[in-house]
């Protein structure tokens, strides 16, 4: 089948139904109309997947669907129920969808950072150009420790997470432009670097590592799903496929407004991480154990719930979509 023929076929039919479902108040005959026109979307739902599968003209015509089936039935969701649907369903399944593009970002970073620690570590007098003999012996010594503890902890947990989610939201927000995205990337994993490699060179990497990665390493993918996301949003109008520019932009923002919601509660488990675990008494292996087990855990999240999600999205019983959907409300 000719997908975008298909698309040019029935779009208006879509449309349509888009305008119908956003209403306040329907007439009779528009009653009649909404329940007509959805049941038409269906089943060219039901063709796209069978014949033709594309992820988000799929995601499209489901969210269209299932919009227009609310709006005619009637249905109320308690704010409760839409935020259950969100944590096990939304939130999974649009990281789920987006993982290439931030497994990708968190690869290429991590291989950067990686081999600028190791050219760093081979060139010893690239150090002088970061800081002075007296900054770096204060850092060494003292004020990489003692960043964690300086504060107390439940201020510093806010100020991080504030810090994170500031720092995450901003590449979603400017991610339309792309270019800054790979900027705030750059200069944030540098600074990494520069610290680790001082520490690594005057034989604290053990400190460095003990401290960064309780927290770090969930802070750190929380950042790459955020330049992930907001990369997607630059390439949806670079590359907008079958959808006009303006559609792709509006379908990947709206995703993105969803997953930046979601961070914000995974950047605050990453602030009481930070402020409560990385500078507590615990042994190294017991502070790291924890954050381990907290980036595992947001690991299955995404790839078992998400994948669960996201495949019951594209492959669901239409059937289900049309329960409740004899009562319209005029």
């Amino acid at each position: 089948m000719d997908l975008d023929a298909y698309v040019s076929a029935h779009r208006a039919t879509w449309e349509r139904l888009d305008e119908l479902s956003r209403r306040r108040r329907l007439t009779g005959a528009e009653a009649d109309e909404i329940i007509d026109t959805y049941q038409r979307v269906a089943t060219h739902l039901s063709v796209i997947r069978s014949t033709a599968p594309d992820a988000s003209l799929v995601a499209y015509l489901s969210a269209l669907l299932a919009r227009a089936r609310g709006r005619a039935s009637g249905t109320r969701v308690s704010t409760w129920t839409t935020f259950i649907d969100f944590v096990a369903v939304s939130f999974p399944a649009a990281l789920y969808r987006m993982r290439w593009w931030w497994l990708t970002v968190m690869g290429v970073c991590l291989l950067a950072a990686a081999v600028m620690t190791w050219w760093v570590l081979e060139h010893p007098r690239i150090e002088s150009s970061f800081a002075s003999p007296q900054e770096i012996e204060r850092l060494v010594t003292n004020d990489f420790e003692s960043y964690y503890s300086e504060y107390e902890a439940t201020s510093f947990a806010a100020r991080v997470w504030t810090n994170n989610f500031w720092l995450a939201a901003m590449c979603i927000v400017v991610g339309v432009f792309g270019l800054p995205v790979i900027w705030m990337l750059y200069s944030n994993i540098l600074n990494l670097v520069v610290i680790g490699s001082i520490m690594i060179r005057h034989g604290r990497g053990d400190l460095f590592f003990g401290l960064l990665l309780p927290h770090g390493m969930l802070e750190l993918t929380c950042l790459f799903v955020a330049a992930g996301v907001g990369l997607r949003i630059f390439w949806s109008w670079v590359s907008p496929g079958n959808r006009t520019r303006a559609a792709a932009l509006g379908e990947e923002g709206r995703a993105a407004i969803g997953v930046a919601l979601g961070l914000v509660v995974v950047l605050l488990l990453c602030g009481v991480i930070e402020a409560f675990v990385t500078p507590s008494p615990l042994p190294t292996w017991a502070r790291i154990g924890i954050g381990v087990t907290a980036w595992l855990l947001f690991m299955v999240y995404v790839f078992v719930a998400g994948r669960r999600a996201h495949e019951a999205g594209e492959t669901g019983d239409l059937a289900e979509l049309d329960r409740g959907l004899t009562a319209p409300t005029v």
